[in-house]
């Protein structure tokens, strides 16, 4: 049964994403600056966020039971797994992996505060040897892997996941009509522009990405999952160039 998930108000509490308000002078990377406001970035650029928590939560949980081993690749604050763990009664193994320890730092704390029993792992997603699960999760963190190196990730994960055992994540999508798709962005924009963010910003954010967030449209998402060899891939929620989706082993 789903309990009430409701935040302390010293645990919710954030700093201000003002990364971008001035002039860059590198590639976005999860550093310091970035975990430091990282949950109002994610709140505040990515649309229908909490609703992508609830959903990550309420179809992860239908394939679980007692004992389950759960993954979050690149789980930076930890707030997925948290959302997973305040959600259920089961007992889970949660493990969280990221690269970045000012992320890890966060996501420490957060559990912590929570009571929670989660491992995390500082380390490069593809040098840890993943146990059997029943589910992975990578929301928004395949989009930040080089696409030959994206394929291989994907196989192992499939590889990892015991039968019927489910795979989500979530990516920024692109579309293959040009025209269309400069309308998506040009909603992103406008979405971003209503979250409190300066067109400076905006302009800003989007050149420090340039050449580290590589997305894949939904056609070839979906190819790629079925060449890993999943038996099913669907969406599970979609706005403009924003989707969770699913894949059953």
């Amino acid at each position: 049964m789903l309990q009430n998930f409701y935040l302390p108000l010293d645990t919710i509490r954030t700093m201000k994403d003002e990364v971008f308000k001035e002039k860059i002078k590198k590639q976005f990377e999860f550093d310091e600056s970035v975990a430091s406001v990282f949950d109002d970035m994610l709140n505040r650029s990515v649309p229908h966020y909490e609703e992508m928590l609830h959903l990550t939560t309420s179809f992860g949980l239908k394939y679980l039971k007692h004992n389950d081993r759960v993954y979050d690749l690149g789980c930076s604050t930890a707030s997925t797994l948290i959302h997973l763990a305040k959600h259920t009664e089961l007992k889970l193994e949660l493990i969280g992996i990221d690269n970045s320890k000012a992320m890890l730092k966060r996501a420490k704390n957060k559990a912590n505060a929570y009571g929670l029993n989660i491992k995390f792992l500082d380390a490069d997603i593809f040098d840890v040897e993943f146990k059997k699960s029943n589910l992975i999760i990578a929301n928004y963190t395949l989009q930040f892997i080089r696409p030959l190196k994206r394929e291989q990730l994907i196989k192992k994960i499939y590889d990892s996941l015991d039968e019927g055992g489910v795979f989500i994540f979530s990516e920024k999508v692109i579309t293959e009509d040009k025209v269309l798709n400069k309308y998506f962005i040009d909603e992103y924009y406008n979405f971003k522009k209503n979250q409190g963010y300066s067109e400076f910003e905006i302009s800003q954010k989007r050149e420090a990405l340039e050449n580290v967030l590589i997305p894949y449209s939904y056609d070839e998402n979906r190819q790629m999952i079925k060449d890993a060899g999943f038996k099913h891939f669907d969406c599970l929620f979609k706005w403009i160039n924003f989707s969770t989706f699913i894949a059953i082993k």
